[in-house]
């Protein structure tokens, strides 16, 4: 997957092949402006009531909805009133961070799971910054003593990328052989894991997603 500049709009950002949704990047004004309707919608009013009980004309409230204007403080503090929200709230999504989770080598955290216990280790590598899905990223290592274990399940999908060693990887009623790059991606409720240890010791990555409750 390459990046390449993203010529429709002119700039020189750089995107992916990715199929998520382009994170759009919204001046101050906008940024208002929609948090606005959103707590406008939220108490299920029009745009011209809303201006009558901040007391401002409705087409200065479409033009601040739309981002079109930069309304003054005073306006601003009208319509907070008026939504019956602090004014800091209109600037919540402009406010917004962007977390990252960092984790330097070997210092991820020990988490004990079924198959510990067969010389199966893991490191967490990283956690859920937010939002509505988790995702828990593994670094597991088997070690010299590490005995087969194809009886995990769970809710979700994971995607295991192979780094070290070989491995046979039991999923639902099919096996697959696994050396340093190969890749695999499942629905993780079936019963699933390593079926034959061809080379140890081996480690791979293991990203757990499932949404939540």
């Amino acid at each position: 997957m390459t990046d390449r500049p993203d010529e429709r709009s002119g700039s020189d950002v750089l995107i992916t092949g990715s199929g998520a949704p382009h994170v759009p990047r919204h001046t101050l004004e906008q940024a208002i402006g929609a948090q606005i309707r959103q707590q406008r919608k939220r108490l299920e009013i029009t745009a011209a009531e809303l201006a009558a009980a901040a007391d401002i004309s409705p087409g200065m409230m479409s033009k601040i909805e739309n981002g079109q204007i930069s309304p003054s403080l005073s306006t601003l503090n009208a319509v907070a009133n008026a939504l019956n929200v602090p004014i800091s709230a209109l600037f919540a999504t402009y406010e917004e961070r962007r977390d990252c989770s960092y984790v330097k080598a070997n210092q991820g955290v020990g988490i004990e799971r079924r198959g510990t216990k067969a010389g199966h280790h893991y490191q967490l590598i990283g956690h859920s910054l937010g939002g509505d899905v988790v995702v828990e990223p593994y670094l597991i290592t088997l070690s010299e003593e590490a005995q087969p274990y194809t009886a995990f399940q769970h809710s979700g999908i994971e995607l295991i990328y192979m780094l070290t060693g070989r491995v046979v990887y039991r999923h639902a009623d099919k096996s697959y052989l696994l050396e340093p790059g190969d890749t695999l991606f499942f629905d993780a409720g079936a019963p699933h894991g390593p079926e034959d240890l061809v080379e140890l010791p081996m480690s791979y990555l293991s990203i757990i997603i499932y949404g939540k409750d």
